[in-house]
């Protein structure tokens, strides 16, 4: 099945090196320092006013849970993560998924956010597909400019301002038609997140028998994922539905057909997706896949076989 305009397609292993991200990982400070703090909350708002982005006609969307605030600014809670009040460090897993949106036919989907702080630079990481295979990237360089300001409950970081790596210039390049460079600016991060003061530990207990009636709970293992089509024969023109399951509830999983991601859509509360999309009148005799690819919650990739032709 031809690709649609659009469609992110790169050189294998041009774009993506799926080991662990160059920035280093928030450390706890020699003996006697205060250990990191989880953080509790927040959130990054991300403006793009001004930015090698808007100038060649790409905006910013976004998918819950994150939000637009404005035409060129969107706010990512922050789900998890950890800082260190004392150097300004942190490493802050975001919610939400940011959407370019531009020349291309198709959004720019980046999900699993990560930004990385440490010293007076850092990174910001996101999970997106190329040819039908979900990965993650260093999209782009963090610069800290003024120090953070360390409150008792909180740390926040402004002016953030952040320029594209190689490999997210590569990426948007490919996926728009025009071309971006390594150093090129898309915005400004303003981060605050709560760090609520570390549990005091209490003094141990003094065990008891467990009562004769207490039973410990089933444990329950997650379901492995699973997908099926509707059709496994089918003409072309014809409507083809993929369903899937054993996802996270509100994962975001991403729908490529023979490797053209074309659809995103979002796990029930019962992890379950489906998507119904046309085969090309075009399409060739023959086998063709649709992959279901998870790029936030549990990691999963799944590919289905359906054939094109003639139904027996």
């Amino acid at each position: 099945m031809a690709k649609r305009p659009g469609a992110v397609a790169l050189a294998a292993g041009a774009l993506f090196a799926l080991c662990a991200p160059g920035a280093a990982a928030v450390q706890a400070g020699s003996e006697g320092d205060p250990p990191p703090r989880e953080v509790s909350g927040g959130y990054a708002n991300w403006a793009t006013a001004g930015a090698e982005l808007t100038g060649r006609g790409v905006s910013l969307d976004v998918t819950r849970p994150a939000v637009r605030t404005s035409a060129d600014r969107a706010s990512f809670p922050a789900l998890g993560g950890d800082t260190d009040p004392r150097t300004g460090s942190a490493d802050l897993e975001l919610g939400g998924v940011a959407r370019f949106e531009g020349p291309a036919a198709q959004p720019l989907v980046l999900a699993g956010l990560r930004l990385r702080l440490v010293d007076d630079g850092g990174a910001l990481y996101a999970r997106t597909v190329v040819d039908g295979r979900a990965g993650e990237l260093a999209l782009a360089d963090v610069a800290r400019g003024a120090a953070p300001d360390v409150r008792t409950t909180g740390v926040t970081w402004t002016g953030l301002r952040t320029s594209l790596t190689a490999e997210g210039a590569a990426l948007l390049s490919s996926w728009s038609g025009t071309q971006f460079a390594a150093g090129d600016g898309i915005g400004v991060l303003d981060v605050t997140v709560g760090t609520p003061a570390p549990k005091q530990e209490k003094a141990p207990e003094t065990p008891r028998a467990a009562s004769p009636s207490a039973s410990a709970p089933e444990s329950t293992a997650d379901p492995r994922p699973a997908a099926s089509v509707t059709h496994s024969t089918l003409t072309p023109g014809a409507e083809q539905t993929v369903t899937g399951e054993g996802f996270a509830p509100g994962a975001v999983v991403l729908v490529a057909i023979d490797g053209d991601t074309r659809y995103q859509t979002v796990a029930d509360a019962d992890g379950r997706v489906e998507r119904a999309f046309p085969v090309y009148a075009t399409a060739f005799e023959g086998e063709h896949t649709v992959d279901l690819t998870a790029v936030t919650g549990r990691r999963a990739a799944l590919s289905v076989p359906f054939d094109v032709g003639v139904p027996n």
